[in-house]
């Protein structure tokens, strides 16, 4: 009697032209595809469900549904199997195709015989659930979002993160180092100390941060430049998380947080002044295609004349699809927009700033994510303790699937650099980029 795997491979026979190029294990020990040692992904089905998953949703949701409910898994690596499984159908080894008409009573009957008739079965609670009459991109729905995505709590970003809880791509200076828990701190570092550099910061200047996350830049620019910052956030556990580190530091004088939209920026300005420099590092994909235009005037409004802006921020390719994606808009950040990096510039520029620099550092976020796929890996067993099996496995498979992206050129990331001119022109730009290097770099040109 064949057993389940041997069923679920003659069916997919309907749904996939040719032979299909991966192993299936089923949950009654049973394995049937692709030749056991070829080297082939092997997909474990851990319990029907994963199945009845893909079913009533064909595709990449149903699979994510299965994958964190822990339905289905990827024998060993789970970026090794994700970059063969996306290989295969890139280079166009897996052929998506509908089930013929005479096909499909014996589909149905496999279907019996395996137990897949029944309800939908719900989307793990890791799902976001958003406010229901919320509007796209409103205070109260961003809010929502915010929550969301930082409801695993600042001691499980501890343990994924650096020590500088840096949540964006670092500059690796070497991208053939090893992806190592000491040059992420360094990749952070440099990504930190550059931008302070492109800034113009030293001491005295004045910061402002949209989005500041956990305070990675406003406390490094007080701490190694002498900068007086104030940083905005709407995350709650981001500030309190900040206000610890300015104590510890001793940056009481120097920084301060705000639990402040960005939207509101404008009604703060009579009490913070404007400022010698603003940032937004990773915050601009989030404010999503309608707000951009008031987002980039208030970077502009919030600059002396002769000031300096740094927008680091993710991009698609043109044609390709804005958001996340499905799994992504669905467990991690729903409303993000990356556009092609041209059509930023374009916001921006209409803002009234102008274009100075645009450093294209995709390749950088591959080893920034596999550094934090590495520390979650190590800690697994605190992980989810912190934020549940579900919630573990979401960030596993959020985090392989984006290095992936940004490998494979179907995201990018950049930092743009601006200015507010004076009204005669002035930018105040030095003439070369050479000031903008991490001190490391320079040093070594200079050897």
């Amino acid at each position: 009697m064949a057993g389940a795997a041997q069923r679920v491979v003659g069916a997919a026979g309907a749904f996939v032209d040719g032979t299909l190029p991966v192993r299936i294990r089923a949950w009654d020990g049973s394995e049937a595809g692709a030749p056991a040692g070829s080297g082939a992904p092997v997909v474990v089905l851990n319990h029907r469900r994963a199945l009845r998953r893909l079913l009533w949703q064909p595709g990449e949701m149903g699979l994510a549904h299965a994958y964190v409910s822990g339905d289905l898994d990827v024998d060993g690596d789970l970026g090794e199997g994700l970059t063969a499984m996306w290989g295969l159908v890139r280079d166009g080894a897996i052929r998506p195709r509908r089930p013929r008409a005479g096909e499909l009573p014996g589909l149905v009957g496999t279907a019996v015989r395996l137990g897949l008739v029944g309800p939908r079965p719900a989307a793990p609670p890791e799902a976001i659930r958003l406010p229901r009459f919320a509007r796209l991109h409103s205070k109260l729905r961003d809010r929502a979002v915010i929550a969301h995505h930082y409801d695993a709590g600042n001691d499980f970003y501890e343990l994924i993160l650096d020590e500088n809880m840096a949540y964006s791509s670092g500059y690796w200076t070497d991208l053939a180092a090893p992806v190592t828990e000491a040059n992420l701190v360094a990749a952070q570092d440099a990504k930190l100390d550059m931008i302070c550099r492109k800034l113009g910061l030293g001491p005295d200047s004045t910061l402002l941060d949209v989005g500041c996350g956990w305070g990675s830049l406003p406390i490094h620019a007080a701490k190694h430049f002498g900068a007086q910052v104030r940083g905005v956030t709407i995350a709650t556990e981001q500030r309190d998380h900040i206000n610890q580190r300015i104590r510890a530091e001793g940056l009481a004088g120097k920084v301060q947080v705000d639990l402040v939209d960005y939207r509101d920026i404008p009604t703060q300005i009579e009490e913070y002044g404007s400022f010698d420099a603003v940032s937004s590092i990773e915050m601009g994909e989030h404010v999503g295609d309608g707000n951009y235009p008031t987002f980039a005037s208030i970077l502009f409004g919030a600059l002396h004349p002769g000031g300096r802006a740094l927008v680091q921020q993710m991009s698609r390719r043109p044609g390709d699809h804005p958001g996340g994606g499905a799994f992504i808009e669905t467990y991690v950040t729903p409303d993000m927009v990356m556009r092609p990096v041209g059509d930023t510039l374009t916001l921006l520029q209409q803002a009234g700033l102008e274009v100075r620099d645009v450093h294209v550092m995709r390749e950088h976020y591959v080893p920034t994510c596999r550094a934090w796929i590495a520390t979650l890996e190590a800690n697994w067993d605190r992980a989810v303790a912190l934020a549940g099996e579900r919630g573990a496995r979401m960030w596993r498979l959020y985090l392989v699937g984006a290095a992936l992206a940004f490998e494979e050129n179907r995201m990018g990331v950049d930092q743009i650099l601006l200015t507010r001119p004076t009204a005669t022109g002035r930018s105040g730009m030095p003439a070369t980029r050479a000031s903008f290097e991490p001190a490391a770099v320079s040093e070594a040109a200079g050897a």
